[in-house]
């Protein structure tokens, strides 16, 4: 097997992806505090992914002791609890077997790629140095088929964190897995952990793949956009998922055109894609995991959205939960019988075992299906896969009503820089972007370091999106959550903040993998 050594990657070929292509950008730096738009400033001005400034803040990490890992991206045939299927994964499990270190610690994980074509690692969430985040042709080159790479970094902040390829829809597969940081003094008291990963599966169904669902959703409806169609397409609302796609088998499976999955919580249209199946821990609700515990137990419930287009609303039945953490990031605690995720989303919550079995269902909100798995804690019969808890109609909490911490809270400043991004574009001709411009690699929103810099999306389309920003934790206005993923709804705007102190440059993106690869992804650049 060859390797790809971290010097070979970050050689010449860096300096061509991170700073030639900025001979392209278009448009000009305004000054601190005015309104951001795309910089034509000379490749130079830009810190390099690789470069001294990176190394720099890493050093002020003050790198711990290493945890060393490895990891293998393979083709394998993944049994789902019932069905089974032909995939890629990290090893032959799903998800991929969970990396646990504590905060202050060096990962040092290599990734070897068996697959048939090029893969990444981005670590979801993380503060990590730029040259590590696993952007192909960002921050990286791809790690090529037969080849293996090492990241290595510090792990700065205890939290809830997972990875994932960011090499086109990869991540609609089964490659990715939890990432647990431990907090060396954790405040929080519990007698049992359970990490619970939610996905929506579609590969190697009835020959289907995401390369063949996005395919299929970039030729777009032509004049039957989301928006013509009241809230997501034809009025289907009375359709079952199964009869909301095509029934016509192709070369790559059915249609998986999702349309008239309609949520209120979402502000309207769900999502684009039918998926056959919905997991949890890698399991359908006719097969599903057990958690095992006592009556009494204080279990913390890490939740991961790993979902491609599908946000899910999450309740245990017979339980309260409470939410300790969003992102990672601890909150003011607060309880509730429902969350919703978006995808990238994470929350940990707290939950007090009763006595019996116990389902804990995510609902794909607005599409109607579900995943399940148990919570066991004495005798009893499981429930069947229909079930619905009561929780999940009951009291549900979002981001927005959630308050940061004391100990994370943003210190309270101005902002020096104001960066304005309109997500646009739609199912007609699925041109997701921001700003009407589709991903460019050379584009670049200058920021500098030790601003604190404002972003705000303002929603122009008649569909979610859940925005992610890399590398950095934003915080909600008004003393809200910090967070590195949050939901912005159809004619709304959410506005959020951040300290500029890691620099390099960091994407913000959808986080619907469909979205995210046809255009709505754009770059943060730190000023020299």
């Amino acid at each position: 097997m060859r390797t790809t050594t971290r010097r070979a990657v970050l050689g010449a070929g860096i300096a061509a992806t991170s700073s030639g292509l900025l001979a392209a950008c278009a448009g000009s730096s305004n000054h601190a505090g005015h309104d951001n738009k795309p910089s034509a400033a000379p490749a130079g001005d830009y810190v390099s992914p690789d470069g001294r400034e990176v190394a720099d803040a890493e050093a002020r990490r003050n790198p711990g002791p290493e945890r060393k890992v490895k990891l293998t991206a393979v083709q394998t045939r993944l049994d789902l609890g019932g069905p089974t299927v032909r995939t890629w994964a990290y090893g032959d499990r799903l998800p991929g077997r969970e990396v646990r270190v504590t905060a202050g610690d060096t990962l040092a994980l290599t990734l070897a790629n068996h697959l048939p074509e090029s893969t990444s690692v981005h670590w979801h969430g993380l503060a990590l140095r730029n040259d590590m985040d696993g952007v192909p042709d960002l921050t990286q080159r791809p790690i090529k088929a037969g080849a293996s790479f090492e990241y290595r970094f510090a792990v700065p902040h205890p939290g809830t964190y997972w990875f994932h390829p960011h090499s086109g829809v990869q991540q609609d597969r089964g490659l990715y897995a939890p990432l647990i940081v431990e907090d060396p003094r954790e405040p929080l008291r519990y007698d049992k952990e359970w990490v619970v990963v939610l996905d929506d599966w579609v590969d190697g169904v009835e020959g289907s793949t995401p390369d063949a669902v996005l395919a299929e959703l970039s030729k777009g409806m032509g004049d039957m956009d989301h928006g013509d169609m009241g809230h997501g397409g034809h009025d289907m609302s009375g359709m079952s998922a199964a009869e909301e796609k095509s029934p016509s088998p192709g070369a790559s499976g059915p249609s998986r055109m999702m349309m008239g999955a309609t949520s209120d919580l979402l502000g309207g249209d769900a999502g684009d894609v039918a998926y056959p199946y919905y997991l949890v821990n890698g399991r359908t609700t006719d097969a599903p995991e057990s958690f095992r515990a006592k009556p009494g137990d204080r279990i913390r419930i890490r939740i991961i959205n790993a979902g491609g287009d599908t946000a899910f609303r999450v309740a245990l039945g017979g339980h309260e939960m409470t939410v300790t953490h969003t992102d990672g990031f601890p909150v003011e605690h607060a309880t509730t019988d429902a969350l919703l995720l978006g995808m990238g989303e994470r929350y940990d919550v707290l939950v007090t075992a009763e006595d019996g079995v116990f389902p804990l269902v995510a609902l794909a909100e607005g599409k109607k299906e579900t995943a399940m798995a148990l919570l066991r804690t004495g005798s009893g019969s499981a429930p069947g896969p229909s079930v619905r808890p009561a929780e999940l109609s009951g009291r549900l909490l979002t981001a927005d009503r959630l308050t940061a911490d004391r100990s994370v809270r943003l210190p309270a400043r101005k902002p020096d820089r104001t960066v304005k991004l309109k997500l646009t574009g739609g199912m007609a001709k699925y041109d997701w972007g921001f700003n009407n411009k589709r991903y460019d690699p050379s584009q670049r929103y200058p920021i500098r370091a030790g601003e604190r810099v404002r972003l705000v999306f303002t929603n122009t389309t008649t569909m979610w999106h859940p925005v992610h920003l890399h590398g950095h934790t934003f915080a909600l206005t008004g003393g809200g959550p910090r967070k590195d993923t949050a939901i912005v709804l159809p004619g709304k705007t959410l506005t959020v903040d951040f300290d500029a102190d890691n620099p390099g440059l960091w994407m913000i993106h959808c986080h619907n993998i469909y979205h995210a690869e046809t255009g709505m992804m754009t770059t943060l650049g730190y000023r020299r």
